[in-house]
């Protein structure tokens, strides 16, 4: 089954390292970081190669861009650019697949895919269907609304959330509860508070300092994609995604601290040296 592979994964990661660091593999042309540099088959399959090389646990692969203002990309066009790199990586590693399309999410787990990676917060749910049919897991995004109506990288309003910890958690929940009455399992859940997602670069910030509230309050593993994030520039104005990196690394470091089961990022080799680092610290 499915979700007993993708447990078994995160249970051999978090015995090496404590935590499971997910590979961002993006097959769009205008991905906020990396867009248009795996869109071609061959660029693709060579980016899936090099996250195994670095140390990836999973690797994720998306065809629909999630930056502020982009319009969801139709199942067929998703599909075009997912097949090959997807048949290619689950011979290989887990992937877990970015999509709010249910058809696209039914392919890719027919395939071998074991996860999907929902930015929608179930706007879909019949994604809760296609998931529970091919027993697999859900990794499921906190978000408001859809991100072509966001004016800008981490641009909301500051007042739309009073205590955001308890909002987003609240939130999350009634998605999930929408996903388990239509029979997903509860350890088929994996939770994402959505960093940039409907929030202002303060309100990522915060989740991130108080997301020991969100993990002590959860039954689920939660996880955190804080990697080359347009919040991180409050410490570094200006700073492009690529120039995020340190602030990549602490963000990931700092979420594991407060419970973070696991990590995507797109700099794998980097955020493996800085655990792995810091767990020969605690030993």
């Amino acid at each position: 089954m499915k979700l007993d592979a993708f447990h078994s994964v995160c249970k051999r990661a978090k015995a090496q390292r404590g935590v499971v660091i997910v590979g961002v593999c993006n097959v769009t042309p205008d991905s906020y970081s990396d867009g248009g540099e795996f869109l071609h088959v061959e660029q693709a399959q060579k980016r899936v190669d090099v996250l195994i090389q670095e140390g990836a646990d999973i690797v994720e692969i998306g065809a629909d861009s999630s930056r502020p203002g982009s319009e969801e990309v139709s199942a067929s066009v998703q599909l075009e650019r997912l097949a090959h790199v997807v048949r290619y990586a689950v011979s290989k590693i887990a992937v877990s697949i970015d999509t709010m399309h249910p058809n696209v999410a039914d392919f890719c787990l027919r395939e071998g895919a074991l996860a999907v990676n929902d930015v929608s917060c179930l706007a879909r749910p019949a994604l809760a269907d296609v998931v529970v049919q091919h027993h697999a897991c859900l990794m499921l995004v906190h978000a408001r609304g859809s991100q072509a109506d966001m004016k800008g990288f981490s641009q909301y309003e500051e007042s739309a959330y009073g205590d955001i910890v308890r909002e987003v958690l609240e939130e999350w929940e009634s998605a999930a509860k929408v996903a388990q009455g239509r029979g997903l399992r509860r350890d088929a859940l994996v939770m994402d508070p959505g960093f940039g997602f409907a929030k202002s670069a303060q309100h990522s910030m915060t989740l991130l300092k108080r997301l020991d509230r969100l993990t002590s309050c959860l039954d689920v593993p939660v996880l955190i994609g804080a990697s080359r994030k347009s919040f991180l520039t409050l410490v570094d104005e200006g700073a492009t995604p690529r120039e995020r990196l340190g602030a990549s690394l602490a963000a990931a470091w700092i979420g594991i601290q407060k419970g973070a089961a696991l990590v995507r990022v797109h700099d794998v080799r980097d955020t493996k040296q800085a655990i792995d680092l810091m767990g020969l610290m605690r030993e």
